[in-house]
């Protein structure tokens, strides 16, 4: 469980707190995809790695600027084992996004009509099937012979699995009056029956136990020598289509049916609904036969039926907008909180931690929980030495719901929050406005520093191989690393004849650092730390302001609030003046400015490259829209201008290259007439973009 996460509702964080936890997870997300991913060596159960998933999630729907393209959530699983050959997936293979209550389900669908412009009267069906709890795969029929299998991966490159699949007797070999190509994919996993038995087997054998199905599933298809796949019972479900060389249906339910027909198995339980209100009882007679049911499922997943409508909604971050998964309720333990600690993050935040009496929460052995900030602990009156109840559910991590008060024992002390840092003792600031209190060390207090310099070499910065969490820690106790520059002046002298080190680690990180001297702007300035900063809002800062010496002139420009620099900062679509305050504040600092100077000598960072100008007319332009669009909705018509590399900002300004003036369009319309700007209709515009 991550040390900076909180349990804390997240409509309740402030933007500031939101980046903080964001980084915090995303960081120990990359962790354990790659270690359950490319080492087969996961070092959390599946629920707890679940629960960071969702809370990860709903962290960036509540605050969509920190999302990027190398987000976590962007990214499914991890890179291909070095064991298996590389398959790049000819459509890329997406997760799914969360609801945890009815509200959820219902705004989804809501979403769903104004994407698509459509009206309240207009029936949306919806397919709903049971969430299977397994390891996705990939199927290639080629003239009807299957031809390659692959495991999803990190969502566009995955692992070629064909023989291992090709020992699941469920897996039909030849397809009859099947398309010329077609790719479907689905779920491998492995029956309670099965899974029970193949752990008393293992048990028998002296063999580790699997710890659920689904580590058993994935660890039994991902084994370099097919016998041993083959002596593992592994079942199959088919669910989606990847690849085909001709349409096959209208509608998704119509897809299952021909599924069927070829032979694949499908979820018997999948049903099609008519109505949002259909799909959640569907869904609560699932939770109720949920625990009779042979093999396990985390959720119910929603479809748009119309494969149409699917095509035009699209996706965003790794998830389509047309399916979402609605996760089962949560489960709780009662336990004794032995003692509050207190965790320093990053940004400084300091985060009290609920260490427990060890308690199996819905199958995962909870040992900490997060209790967010002191207002928390004062509203909710947790005291050590408490029995408390614990909850896992949802997008939250393991948290502590209350405490069970005719069980407190007599002379309990309520806990007194520390007003200085218990790492470098510099008074800790709760400023007015923020529910988190702050350590005022900066670079001075080690945790915040060590902190920075592992976000600074994690997978979405520079991603430093070699040069994990205990290095850094080690490297900056020894005064060797102090500042990010300090890591690219590291000598293969300095490492080879260390403790833990030898002549080949030495020489790996030393060319891991070479190949990393060279960086995308985007990467460069999320890697700086920046607080509210996140990978989303660094690409929106590269695509503004194209190379690293126009980012920072203009960041110099800005400083003076009244200029033209500052009001093109605060007019990019996602930074407001919260954002650009932190951002500038960043700037300005002298310790920071000597470190990017560093950095800039020592790296070379590339340019933004925005889209091909010649393949689209609109990339690299800023677009504003205004008023209300008849043919397609205002989500969908600026889904499609960022695809094609349009910058869409929020406001207009003398930069603005095109509004694009709608029904009913107010003082944007007015004011782009009064600045001269192009402005065009909705039936322009559609002609401009083709």
């Amino acid at each position: 469980m991550s040390d900076n996460a909180r349990e804390n509702p997240v409509e309740a964080l402030t933007p500031l707190e939101a980046a903080a936890e964001w980084e915090a997870l995303a960081r120990e997300i990359t962790d354990h995809d790659k270690a359950y991913h490319q080492k087969d060596s996961p070092v959390v159960s599946d629920a707890e790695y679940d629960a960071l998933r969702r809370r990860f999630d709903a962290i960036e729907d509540a605050f969509p600027d920190l999302v990027s393209p190398d987000s976590p959530s962007r990214k499914v699983g991890a890179k291909p084992a070095a064991g298996f050959s590389k398959v790049t997936h000819a459509k890329p293979m997406l997760s799914l996004g969360n609801a945890f209550e009815d509200e959820d389900v219902i705004e989804f669908v809501a979403r769903v009509r104004r994407f698509l412009g459509l009206g309240e009267d207009e029936p949306v069906e919806i397919v709903c099937e049971p969430k299977i709890d397994g390891l996705s795969v990939s199927l290639r029929y080629e003239k009807g012979k299957f031809v390659l299998g692959a495991t999803r991966g990190d969502g566009t490159t995955g692992e070629d699995v064909t023989e291992n699949l090709k020992t699941l007797v469920e897996i039909p070999m030849i397809l009859k009056d099947a398309p010329g190509v077609l790719e479907v994919r689905g779920e491998v996993y492995m029956t309670r029956r099965d899974f029970e038995a193949l752990n008393r087997a293992q048990e028998k054998a002296e063999a580790k136990p699997f710890a659920n199905p689904r580590n058993a599933a994935a660890g039994s298809l991902r084994q370099k020598d097919k016998a041993i796949t083959a002596s593992r019972p592994l079942s199959i479900f088919v669910y989606s289509l990847g690849d085909a060389s001709e349409p096959l249906a209208e509608t998704h339910w119509d897809f299952l049916t021909r599924l069927r027909g070829w032979g694949f198995p499908t979820n018997p339980l999948a049903e099609l609904k008519e109505c949002v209100e259909d799909c959640l009882q569907f869904y609560r007679g699932t939770v109720e036969k949920r625990q009779g049911l042979d093999y396990e499922i985390d959720g119910m997943v929603y479809k748009v039926n119309r494969l149409d409508w699917q095509e035009r909604l699209g996706a965003v971050s790794r998830a389509p907008r047309w399916a979402i998964a609605h996760k089962f309720p949560a489960e709780k333990a009662e336990t004794v909180l032995r003692e509050i600690t207190i965790q320093v993050g990053r940004t400084g935040t300091l985060t009290p931690v609920a260490n427990l009496e060890p308690v199996t929460v819905g199958g995962v052995r909870v040992s900490r929980a997060t209790l967010h900030n002191e207002d928390e602990i004062a509203r909710k009156d947790v005291r050590e030495g408490d029995t408390v109840i614990i909850q896992r559910a949802g997008d939250v991590i393991p948290q502590v719901v209350s405490a069970v008060l005719d069980k407190r024992k007599k002379g309990a002390k309520a806990y007194v929050f520390p007003d200085v840092c218990p790492e470098c003792g510099s008074l800790a600031v709760r400023e007015e406005g923020e529910v988190a209190r702050r350590c005022s060390g900066g670079l001075v207090c080690p945790a915040q520093r060590v902190e920075r310099l592992k976000h600074f070499v994690s997978r979405n910065a520079f991603d430093i191989e070699g040069l994990g969490a205990k290095h850094i820690e080690t490297f900056s106790e020894e005064g060797r690393i102090k500042t990010p520059a300090d890591i690219f002046k590291l000598k293969r002298e300095d490492l080879a004849d260390r403790d833990g080190w030898g002549e080949q680690s030495a020489d790996n990180l030393i060319e891991s650092l070479s190949q990393r001297s060279t960086i995308s702007l985007d990467r460069f300035i999320y890697a700086l730390g920046i607080r509210q900063v996140g990978q989303a809002t660094a690409r929106l800062l590269a695509k503004q302001y194209g190379s690293l010496k126009g980012w920072r002139a203009q960041m110099d420009a800005a400083q003076d609030r009244e200029s033209d620099a500052y009001q093109e900062l605060t007019n990019i679509d996602g930074i407001g003046p919260l954002v650009a305050e932190d951002l500038l504040g960043f700037c300005a600092e002298d310790h920071n400015r000597e470190v990017l100077d560093d950095l800039e000598n020592l790296l070379t960072v590339k340019d933004f490259v925005a889209p091909d100008p010649a393949s689209s007319p609109v990339a690299g332009k800023t677009v504003v829209f205004t008023g209300t669009l008849e043919s397609l909705s205002r989500a969908e018509a600026k889904a499609r201008a960022e695809s094609l590399g349009a910058k869409v900002a929020g406001s207009v300004s003398k930069k603005t290259d095109y509004v694009v003036v709608g029904l009913d369009a107010g003082s944007k319309a007015k004011k782009a007439k009064e600045l001269g700007l192009n402005c065009l209709n909705e039936e322009e515009w559609l002609n401009l973009i083709g």
